[in-house]
């Protein structure tokens, strides 16, 4: 079984609404078992300013899928809930799925770097990342408590929980 964490974020068509049919899409999937979900979080938005804010989580997955065959299926839930892929970058999204951590493994391909590139940088994915796993050593060696320390919070706030309605021990 392998242990995936996935950012999720959104910042159009009631963003909060969109990372819960993201959860639900992703608890109803049989090629998934939900472990463990953070906090929404409010945060600013990382690309251009005159968007708005977002909301995001991360999640904890458990799957017996390949790495690349969860991206193509987190892309088809992004799809399913109106993602339009643009030229732009760090643009205004209905929702984005993003693989950042795959079991400890390096991933260097042309649709998939794992961990995400971004991960060590972002405050809106290293605290949700941190309240559902403390202890978590990235594949650097590096411990996520301790990059945490260093990184400033931007604004990012805790504004909701999501209800899992199953769970794995």
């Amino acid at each position: 079984m392998n242990t995936v964490y996935i950012g999720l974020g959104a910042n159009l068509n009631a963003p909060e609404a969109q990372l819960r049919n993201a959860m639900d899409a992703l608890s109803a999937s049989s090629s998934f078992t939900l472990a463990s979900v953070s906090s929404f979080y409010a945060s600013k938005p990382m690309g251009p300013q005159d968007q708005p804010d977002y909301v995001n989580a991360v999640a904890k997955l458990m799957t017996d899928l390949p790495a690349i065959e969860v991206l193509d299926l987190l892309q088809q839930i992004e799809l399913q809930h109106g993602r339009v892929r643009k030229a732009e970058r760090w643009g205004p999204r209905t929702l984005d799925l993003d693989i950042l951590l795959y079991n400890d493994e390096q991933i260097d391909t042309q649709r998939l770097i794992v961990p995400h590139y971004g991960l060590c940088e972002r405050e809106f994915v290293v605290f949700p990342l941190l309240e559902i796993a403390p202890e978590l050593t990235l594949p650097n060696g590096l411990l996520l408590a301790d990059i945490a320390t260093s990184l400033p919070r931007n604004g990012l706030t805790a504004i909701a929980q999501y209800r899992m309605t199953k769970s794995i021990a």
